[in-house]
């Protein structure tokens, strides 16, 4: 029987790192573990020596990208502050003011349509049973999928936003110099 995974393609799942070196490996734990973990539950999965993932992971915590909470063990937690903040800063720097204020235009008009048709402020205020039941045109999957969309512009314009403006101070600030 022939494998059923591509050469060309991802390598499975479970081995999503395997070709990377050990601090690659490491990252790329991090970035799929969901709750804190020992540096040896880490290293399992990155498949290497504990005293090395408590390495990179201790320099992983100096640079902010993992939280280390003191135990008998210690557990490490990916910091979603830091990936958040990583986010912002690119967009800042690979964008321009005007760029970044045409997004936040258009992310508001799509939350405003979506605050029109379901007369609500926020997704979380929907009834999504309720509201597929009383349509004859939504089913509740459509509904479900415009309260995602609607969620996921609201956090889109906002990293958009704090762009901007993390830019537009930039430019004031060099501006001024």
């Amino acid at each position: 029987m022939s494998d059923p995974v591509s050469p060309d393609g991802p390598p499975p799942f479970e081995k999503a790192f395997r070709g990377d070196d050990v601090e690659q490996r490491i990252y790329g734990t991090i970035l799929q573990i969901r709750k804190s973990a020992t540096a040896s539950a880490i290293a399992e999965r990155a498949e290497c020596d504990p005293k090395t993932a408590r390495k990179y992971l201790g320099w992983f915590a100096d640079l902010g990208i993992v939280t280390r909470h003191d135990g008998h063990p210690a557990t490490y937690e990916r910091n979603d502050a830091y990936f958040k903040w990583r986010r912002v800063n690119r967009l800042a720097t690979e964008h321009t003011v005007e760029e970044l204020t045409e997004r936040v235009r258009e992310l508001t008009t799509r939350i405003d349509d979506y605050e029109d048709v379901y007369d609500a402020a926020t997704p979380a205020a929907v009834d999504a049973v309720a509201v597929a039941e009383a349509s004859n045109e939504r089913t509740i999957d459509d509904v479900y999928s415009d309260l995602g969309d609607w969620a996921t512009a609201q956090q889109e314009r906002e990293r958009y936003e704090r762009a901007r403006q993390q830019r537009a101070r930039v430019e004031t600030e060099q501006a001024s110099r």
